[in-house]
């Protein structure tokens, strides 16, 4: 799938981790501040290289089966953080392709971009992992890093801008 966001949405990366389940957390009551929709999006690569090349076929995922667990593995972090009722803001969208370059292309346009992360054991600093990086010096909206942590981000700034993020309103 290639859709882009609309101008007024929020783009959430997607990869089942706890840091994850918490941007869209974040991102899901940022999008109610700001009259937004979410899109979730799950970008996944065919994993063949993953495999000895001596490993029988059978054993080897198809691209169908890839898509389908891709797919899977989207609805359940959406669901577990949604709760039995999705909300019908949040969109979700599953791509093949390199992560990087298919959250910056499906948030183009968009409010922006938010992506979890892990806290840095050893000091406390934020990890950003390769994805992340990339999405920082790619991306053409601001990008949001979410902690994974159990605390909720405060809302309040964001509900501050939304006067910004609406124009020609009242």
């Amino acid at each position: 799938m290639t859709e882009h966001s609309a101008g007024n949405s929020i783009v959430v990366g997607i990869d089942g981790s706890e840091a994850s389940r918490a941007a869209l957390r974040w991102a899901t009551r940022q999008a109610h501040a700001l009259h937004a929709d979410v899109i979730a999006v799950h970008a996944w690569e065919p994993a063949g290289n993953g495999f000895a090349p001596y490993a029988p076929a059978s054993v080897r995922p198809s691209v169908p089966e890839q898509r389908a667990r891709a797919a899977r593995l989207l609805a359940s972090t959406v669901r577990e953080v949604s709760g039995p009722r999705i909300d019908d803001a949040v969109r979700v969208v599953v791509v093949e392709g390199a992560p990087a370059r298919v959250l910056t292309q499906q948030a183009s346009g968009a409010l922006l971009l938010a992506l979890g992360r892990t806290a840095h054991a050893e000091h406390g600093l934020p990890a950003m992992g390769a994805v992340g990086r990339a999405c920082l010096r790619q991306a053409t909206v601001p990008v949001v890093t979410v902690p994974a942590t159990g605390r909720p981000a405060p809302a309040a700034r964001a509900a501050e801008t939304a006067p910004r993020a609406t124009r020609g309103t009242p």
